[in-house]
């Protein structure tokens, strides 16, 4: 994950909604049962929801198009359940819904990714109302939407747990979130990402050493340390947060199309697949193939077992239709490397907040 700091001066606010923690979710919309998250990608030709090169807001790595990506095909889709549609963006019921707040996005560069797309979506809405250049302290972001009185915040922090120094040393604390969660509490809303960092090697490796309990590793298998960190940061929700006064949710784990594990793969591809030349979504044959990321089994087994009320948005599988919609070479102009975990804007994390809005309407 890039770690780099944004480049903004764009009207930015957001919307958070309420999914259920359920694998499968079914919720009341336009009168019948609805499963947002079952569905199928169609082309569209009304897409997309705003233009990259009228949109300040967007990092380099996630900007395709200024970085020299031929096709626009992957901006074109969207996302279609199988027995309702999704409504258009309506930002003035956003507005009215998050008017006075206080968002917080928790975690890695997907998080960021999601965070950019909503600001897009906004700023083509209100390109000419006045805005605020954000301010970072430490790993804190903050733009202010003044029309609206909106606070949306970015903390960076790819574990939820804390990982912190120690004589000279990093130490990644499996049952530890205070460092981290110290401002939490300040918002009114908090959405949560956690995975792609566990899973990095050698020189990528954040951490010098593990605590687990009394126990200090050099590592550990990293699914099972993902979990304690889940679980971890469960308890500390139950026994710190007033869910009636802090809504919780959590950014489903969204896939990665580049094999650079055996044992994390979930796409059964031969090891020289990438997302480089992928010009639409995956047939479902593929995804089938791919099984299920075992990350997302266990993040939502995890959530069941939290007492206090968070709310899934179940991404992963949506997701894992679009190899198209990475930067692959095109996440910097030089066209070097292959970037097949993070999204182009516009593209699949404007879908994600189309479905965090039809489910705020749905409440």
């Amino acid at each position: 994950m890039s770690s780099s700091g944004l480049s903004v001066c764009a009207v930015l606010a957001i919307t958070l909604l309420l999914t259920h923690s359920a694998a499968v979710v079914e919720q009341k919309y336009q009168d019948k049962k609805c499963d947002l998250y079952s569905g199928r990608w169609v082309f569209d030709k009304s897409y997309p929801l705003y233009a990259s090169e009228k949109c300040p807001l967007i990092l380099q790595q996630f900007n395709c198009m200024r970085n020299g990506r031929p096709d626009l095909r992957y901006q074109k889709y969207r996302w279609q359940p199988n027995n309702c549609n999704l409504p258009r963006w309506d930002w003035r019921e956003i507005g009215n819904r998050l008017r006075g707040k206080r968002i917080m996005f928790v975690g890695d560069s997907l998080s960021m990714n999601q965070w950019q797309s909503l600001g897009c979506i906004i700023h083509a809405a209100y390109p000419r109302a006045p805005n605020y250049t954000p301010t970072t302290t430490g790993p804190l972001s903050t733009i202010i939407f003044p029309q609206l009185n909106i606070t949306l915040m970015y903390m960076r922090n790819a574990f939820i747990v804390d990982l912190v120094a120690q004589n000279g040393v990093k130490v990644l604390k499996l049952n530890a979130v205070g460092a981290s969660a110290k401002q939490w509490l300040k918002t009114d809303f908090l959405i949560f990402n956690t995975w792609h960092w566990w899973l990095y090697n050698g020189r990528k490796k954040p951490w010098d050493l593990i605590q687990d309990g009394k126990l200090m590793r050099k590592d550990m298998d990293r699914l099972v340390a993902y979990e304690k960190a889940l679980r971890t940061w469960t308890r500390w929700i139950d026994q710190n947060v007033d869910t009636k006064k802090v809504k919780i949710f959590f950014q489903g784990v969204s896939p990665d199309h580049l094999l650079l594990y055996d044992s994390a793969s979930d796409w059964g591809m031969p090891e020289q697949r990438r997302c480089g030349g992928e010009r639409e979504p995956l047939k479902q044959a593929a995804v089938e193939e791919g099984g299920t990321n075992r990350a997302d089994i266990i993040l939502k087994g995890v959530l069941k077992s939290i007492k206090k009320p968070v709310y899934l948005l179940d991404i992963a599988r949506l997701s894992q239709y679009r190899a198209d919609g990475h930067p692959s070479i095109y996440g910097n102009p030089r066209k070097i490397g292959m970037d097949c975990t993070h999204w182009c804007l516009p593209g699949v994390p404007d879908a994600w907040n189309q479905l965090l809005f039809a489910t705020l309407l749905g409440l």
